[in-house]
């Protein structure tokens, strides 16, 4: 009777554990929980789409229950550089960032370039988005935001 009284105690004070963690986490719109998401952009060519899943996720779950930053190096980090453009939307057109970057940031994305992309692609500094926060390492701090539990994506 003792062992079945403290397996049940057990039982039940791990499911609390549960239970408090989850309402800890919060709830989302369409019963996602909150997150915190880091969106790896390292190619140009995906940069469009990357930023299109971003808006999709913000508007799954909702501006208010996310911490989403894009973390961007190599070609990706082009697209927080004004005056950069993307592939050819299916107009024919030339994409542009500048105003998906805007919006986005409106919306509480963080946007980080990698300094050792600016110095190795001789990006002009002046010319990186104002939405953008210089980092020293963008792989480096893609890792760093993992350690503190970010959910990685990689459009």
């Amino acid at each position: 009777m003792m062992k079945s009284s403290l397996s049940t105690s057990l039982v039940l004070g791990v499911s609390l554990l549960g239970l408090a963690a989850t309402a800890q986490a919060g709830s989302a719109k369409n019963g996602y929980d909150k997150q915190q998401v880091v969106y790896h952009v390292n190619n140009i060519h995906t940069a469009t789409g990357a930023l299109r899943n971003v808006k999709n996720h913000l508007n799954a779950i909702g501006d208010e229950n996310i911490e989403l930053i894009v973390v961007t190096h190599s070609s990706g980090a082009f697209s927080l550089v004004d005056g950069s453009m993307g592939k050819k939307d299916s107009d024919g057109k030339v994409y542009d960032f500048r105003d998906t970057v805007a919006g986005l940031a409106n919306r509480g994305v963080k946007f980080q370039i990698c300094a050792n992309t600016i110095r190795g692609k001789k990006i002009d500094k002046n010319k990186v988005s104002s939405y953008a926060e210089v980092i020293p390492s963008g792989v480096a701090h893609v890792a760093h935001l993992q350690q503190k539990g970010y959910l990685y994506v990689k459009p």
